[in-house]
């Protein structure tokens, strides 16, 4: 459940970042697509991120403005319907570049020059912030971005900007710390730029988030590069703390002291970002009490009664362990998780847009029939 009226309150904050600042911000798709919202955002900023092609077609036919497109591996049976829908296209590679920028010049020779696509590389300055190694882009061995040492003194032709994404749900200090290494790793290239994206996880709407020091930050990167156009793409600090997931209780079990309310919502394949990552979302009116064993030895401790939550699948494993409430839980109350509206509604779709595997049938002939192939209206329908 989306709230108008805090997500009002977050694009606010964020076109202030942008106007103070000079910086332009962009909505990543990774985070929230939910395209009904779209007329709302748009009274706020111009463009989007994607990272496949159904997020390109996201942007350009629901938003409204071609994409800011970044993929780690581009194909050539869809790089063409990437072209039409973007305005920024990104490599991750040298080697893609390489593959793929022949199609972008045929491109900018066929259309208007409001219609050219910019070219970028996706950088790696081997330095970030971020604790968990699932979430860092920037980890040993990363399959993100090309390292200072793999770039030519001379970039390659057609490569207008760097785009260099080492942050996740990070604060301004983090931003301070990794444009030191951004720099001295790769402000060598700068002149030879038209823009730097400093990529997303700028969680500039959370409470305590300096953003002060942002907007001084940008200002100062601005200042040693005026020439550069600076884009920041968060995802998760436009929808932060806008929504929940509310669910209810439909059976309470018990096995060895260890009570379970069964809800009508399951974390994989409602919440999977809390089993990946993994994380313990705030329930409204329960005290979080990160426990794998949860166990308790009658109705209630000394505190209160604590619960593990489980979901309605299958899966052995789909439940999260533990809550203390201060009253016992009755089948049909409403157990509420907080700030669920980013990653969560997205993860639930199709991730990232990335297209689910047609599902095909070999025939004892050696034929094969598809009995179901999924196209870019799944993807959207699934987000409407």
């Amino acid at each position: 459940m989306i709230e108008e009226r805090l997500l009002r309150r977050n694009l606010s904050l964020i076109q202030d970042v942008a106007r103070q600042s000079g910086a332009e911000i962009i909505l990543a798709f990774k985070a929230f697509a939910l395209w009904k919202t779209f007329p709302i955002f748009r009274e706020y900023i111009t463009h989007t991120t994607a990272s496949s092609p159904y997020e390109a077609r996201l942007a350009k036919e629901e938003f409204g403005s071609p994409a800011h497109t970044y993929s780690p591996a581009y194909t050539k049976d869809t790089f063409g319907e990437i072209l039409s829908n973007s305005s920024h296209i990104t490599f991750n590679s040298l080697s893609q570049y390489e593959a793929f920028y022949p199609m972008v010049m045929q491109w900018n020779e066929s259309v208007s020059e409001s219609e050219r696509v910019s070219c970028g590389l996706r950088v790696n300055p081997e330095h970030s912030h971020i604790e968990t190694e699932l979430y860092n882009p920037t980890a040993p061995g990363s399959r993100f971005g090309v390292i200072s040492d793999q770039l030519p003194e001379r970039l390659p032709a057609g490569i207008e900007g760097f785009h260099c994404h080492c942050h996740c749900e990070s604060s301004a200090e983090d931003l301070v710390d990794n444009l030191i290494y951004i720099e001295k790793r790769f402000a060598g290239w700068f002149q030879q730029l038209k823009w730097l994206n400093l990529g997303g996880g700028h969680l500039m709407t959370c409470k305590g988030y300096d953003v002060p020091l942002l907007i001084e930050t940008i200002r100062g990167l601005r200042q040693r590069y005026p020439h550069l156009r600076i884009i920041l793409e968060p995802g998760s600090a436009f929808v932060w703390q806008t929504g929940p997931l509310v669910s209810s209780v439909v059976d309470i079990v018990e096995n060895h002291g260890i009570r379970t309310a069964i809800l009508d919502v399951s974390f994989t394949c409602h919440m999977p970002d809390c089993l990946e990552m993994p994380y313990w979302p705030v329930v409204r009116g329960a005290e979080t009490i990160e426990d794998p064993e949860g166990q308790v030895t009658s109705g209630q401790d000394n505190e209160g009664y604590v619960y593990r939550l489980g979901a309605n699948s299958c899966l052995s494993g789909d439940f999260l362990s533990s809550w203390r409430f201060d009253h016992s839980l009755q089948i049909g109350e409403q157990i509420i998780f907080e700030d669920m509206i980013h990653y969560t509604t997205v993860k639930t779709c199709m991730f990232n847009g990335i297209q689910h595997p047609s599902l095909t049938i070999l025939r004892e002939d050696g034929s094969h029939d598809i009995l179901r192939e999924f196209r870019y209206e799944d993807y959207r329908d699934r987000m409407d």
